[in-house]
């Protein structure tokens, strides 16, 4: 090898590294990591993995437009997901070793309030900045966390507004709690007879039950006991499935029954047992926002196809919340122009009043709760499948009032 072979081998090397090393040749490499963790089983596995579609339709959709502008520069966006199976012990792990380990830059919380409190423990702790999709319970942001904000979804308090609104004007008077000992559901269900009782409806019954409680039998005939006009259970997807299963075995009815989550494609695939159930959602037809951030609706429904052709179910509110917490994020990422968990929570704070995504539109107030994203009453009827009900300026169906008895059904 001669004296110039090996001097010009040099020379390139050196210009190479001399490029590589250059701020903007590396920075043009780095993707902005967001992780979030994803249960695989366990009580909120269904709405977990629904939830985490939305998050994915927006990376792609990002990462289409060449990412993310970050100090004049295109970052590409990559979602790290861990499994956490509904356990707030191992979310706790997973979350500090994305941190430590996967070197994310901001993460998506996991489904539902007991889960995401257990997150965000972690990530206040370790100064990084979490975006809630699902945690409604309003204990969670009384905890004084500076790096939280509830992206999409409305306090729990507020929450059963439109449903007990909806039983009122039907002219029902009594109303039936029941709720699985969980800090959202029972957030839930101390909404509902806050509000139950200011629209003038008393509450007759207002129980929990242990988690893992599967025979519901006596709850059903305590509310059935105390006359409620209003069945109202506040758990989650696979306990009000098995719940409504249990009132056609038992026989047991209410002129009106609202469950939280009879508005997902899992639980109408139940079948006939699913009919004139009342529930609530911010992803149906008739509701169309004025999107200013993200996809529309029908952008949105071409993109889960496009992504999910193989998954069993269209995609559902859960989706729908998280796929517009994640846009939100991207816009307090660009906003902020910076990853740190004080400019982003402050980028949130601006942002407030000024975006609305597919859920609805978005404000915070400084502890990070959701102050909007209403939801409007539908009922699952007979030959018409899912209608909005109820409030009156989106209702496209009147409400079939009372619920007819089991025997008398088609």
């Amino acid at each position: 090898m001669t004296m110039w072979t090996i001097t010009k081998r040099n020379f390139l090397a050196g210009t190479l590294l001399a490029c590589l090393a250059l701020p903007g040749a590396a920075q043009a490499q780095e993707k902005i990591r967001i992780g979030m963790t994803v249960s695989s089983s366990g009580n909120f596995a269904l709405a977990s993995q629904s939830g985490v579609r939305g998050v994915e339709i927006w990376v792609d959709e990002i990462n289409a437009k060449g990412g993310l502008d970050i100090k004049g520069e295109k970052r590409l966006v990559e979602l790290v997901k861990r499994d956490d199976r509904s356990d707030k012990q191992m979310v706790a792990r997973v979350y500090e070793d994305l941190i430590a380990n996967e070197n994310v830059d901001l993460l998506m919380a996991p489904f539902g309030s007991t889960l995401t409190a257990a997150a965000a423990t972690v990530t206040e702790r370790l100064d990084k900045f979490l975006v809630i999709w699902s945690a409604a319970s309003d204990a969670l942001y009384d905890q004084g966390f500076k790096n939280i904000v509830s992206a999409t979804q409305m306090p729990v308090s507020r929450m059963p507004s439109a449903g007990l609104e909806a039983a009122a004007a039907l002219g029902n008077k009594k109303v039936a709690i029941i709720n699985v000992d969980e800090p959202f559901p029972a957030g839930l269900a101390d909404g509902a007879e806050a509000i139950a009782e200011k629209l003038g409806m008393e509450v007759v019954l207002k129980e929990d039950y242990p988690k893992g409680t599967k025979d519901f039998s006596l709850l059903l005939q305590k509310a059935r006991a105390a006359g409620a006009d209003v069945f109202f259970p506040t758990s989650y997807e696979g306990d009000l499935i098995s719940m409504v299963r249990q009132m056609h075995q038992m026989n047991v009815n209410f002129p009106m029954t609202f469950m939280v989550y009879a508005s997902t494609p899992q639980f109408i695939d139940i079948g006939d047992d699913a009919q004139y159930i009342y529930s609530h959602t911010n992803f149906h037809p008739t509701i169309n926002w004025a999107v200013n951030a993200g996809l529309n609706r029908e952008g949105f429904l071409e993109a889960y196809k496009r992504l999910f052709p193989n998954v069993s179910y269209e995609p559902d509110f859960q989706t729908v919340l998280a796929y517009g917490a994640a846009v939100i994020a991207g816009e307090i990422i660009q906003n902020a122009d910076s990853l740190e968990a004080a400019d982003l929570k402050k980028a949130a704070m601006a942002l407030s009043d000024k975006l609305t995504v597919l859920a609805g539109p978005y404000a915070i107030d400084e502890t990070g709760k959701q102050l909007k994203m209403p939801f409007p009453v539908v009922q699952l009827q007979p030959g018409k499948g899912l209608v909005t009900v109820w409030p009156k300026e989106v209702a496209v169906a009147e409400p079939i009032y009372p619920i007819p008895g089991w025997d008398k059904r088609d």
